[in-house]
């Protein structure tokens, strides 16, 4: 389905401050942080809503990620539908010693929060579909793109009919494999890990009560997330082709093989749903924005999964970016300028490079048996058990608070964690 409001027209057939194109959770975001913003925006999403809502991927929130959603207008909806961690346990492989993470670390209520992609893109859809000043069209192809001193033509098909959109900025929220990031001709550094994650919710016998588990294994972290009715998400990571023998057991055999590596500690397992595998990729744009584009998202970097960083860095660029916007645009400049958009790659590059570096050397340091290597890591182990600074700046990083806050994120009036 289609839903059009009522833009500014121009010479052009259609006429929008910005383009995002990538309807996914941080697209959808941004648009959701720029509808008051008095910015005409278009959101352009090639998957249908049905399609989207229906996946069955789950997200690590961090307590950021929860403020700026409280800023955007959605946090009251999602939040009885969230699942809240209120420990992490933090292991390594068969070694004794366990790192427990609690609120009190971070001087919070909570450590952070599971949610369900179809709970977080309904209650963005809903939000913008509220607005008069965001267009959602969906199901939408962008066929060609055209970027100009002045602006930008998308040539899109919505519905079998072709459409032209002309736009000042146009946003890539379009994936790791951007189209938009490949024709800018805008080059990435980074690799395919040699590991891929296999993804499963499984039903325990016993209660998770509330807590995360990180235990890393020479062969890669596995991690058990906590879900609403008792349910666990794990993310368990492998070399590439133990991963895809381990996807491809029968339920029986795998259940064997998840408690083998899971542990008896919450009683017989049951597996839910579907299983399956994607691969790992470190990658970083070598910029983040060009006259009249932005990269946003896993368009501009993507990481490895340990610590369910990946999308929490997409939803703080699509409030950096909507901050960077809504202050130029108050301020009568040019939006979609080279010195506009440059505000927002220098708040957001460093942030999420440490980011990158940090996730990368977790798993290099853990995904090996080099004796010496085992020993300083468990000597860091020790030290974030035993040194609370350490342990609270560790948390502090891993949350994103030890960045620049976003103004959305800062609105704490009506936000109950």
């Amino acid at each position: 389905m289609t839903r059009e409001t009522t833009p500014r027209m121009s010479s052009r057939l259609y006429d929008y401050d910005l383009a995002i194109v990538g309807g996914g959770v941080v697209g959808a975001t941004l648009a959701c942080a720029l509808k008051d913003s008095g910015l005409t925006v278009v959101l352009i999403e090639a998957e249908a809503r049905s399609i989207a809502t229906a996946r069955g991927q789950a997200y690590n929130i961090s307590p950021l990620s929860s403020r700026i959603f409280n800023g955007i207008g959605i946090w009251n909806q999602i939040r009885p539908q969230l699942e809240t961690y209120t420990k992490i346990h933090l292991s390594d492989a068969d070694c004794p010693n366990v790192v427990q993470f609690v609120p009190q670390d971070l001087g919070a209520q909570t450590l952070g929060y599971v949610a369900e992609h179809q709970v977080l893109i309904a209650a963005l859809q809903e939000s913008l579909r509220q607005s008069s000043h965001v267009t959602w069209l969906c199901p939408a192809t962008v066929v060609k793109t055209d970027i100009q001193p002045d602006g930008a033509t998308l040539e899109i098909v919505a519905d079998g009919e072709a459409k032209q959109i002309w736009t000042r900025l146009v946003v890539a929220a379009d994936g790791a494999r951007s189209p938009l990031r490949q024709q800018a001709k805008i080059r990435t550094h980074g690799w395919q890990y040699w590991q891929s994650c296999v993804v499963a919710t499984i039903k325990p016998e016993k209660s998770h009560n509330h807590t995360a588990y990180e235990r890393f294994w020479s062969s890669g972290p596995f991690a058990i997330l906590p879900l609403t009715g008792d349910r666990c998400r794990i993310v368990w990571t492998a070399p590439r082709a133990e991963a895809d023998a381990i996807v491809a057991l029968d339920d029986d055999q795998f259940l064997k093989e998840l408690t083998q590596r899971y542990g008896d500690h919450m009683g017989k397992l049951a597996l839910e749903g579907d299983r399956y595998v994607f691969p790992v990729r470190l990658m970083h744009s070598t910029r983040y924005v060009l006259p009249r584009l932005a990269l946003i998202g896993d368009a501009a970097h993507c990481c490895h999964p340990v610590g369910g960083q990946g999308i929490n860095m997409g939803i703080r660029d699509a409030a950096a970016l909507a901050q960077v916007l809504q202050t130029a645009h108050q301020q009568g400049e040019d939006i979609a300028t080279l010195k506009v958009l440059k505000r927002y790659e220098r708040w957001r590059k460093w942030e999420n490079l440490i980011i990158l570096g940090f996730t990368d050397l977790l798993d290099r340091t853990f995904s090996n048996n080099v004796f010496p290597i085992v020993l300083v890591r468990r000597l860091g182990l020790w030290v974030l058990q035993t040194v609370l600074p350490a342990k609270s700046f560790a948390l502090r990083l891993m949350t994103g608070l030890t960045g620049r806050v976003p103004k959305l994120a800062q609105k704490q009036a009506s936000f109950h964690p």
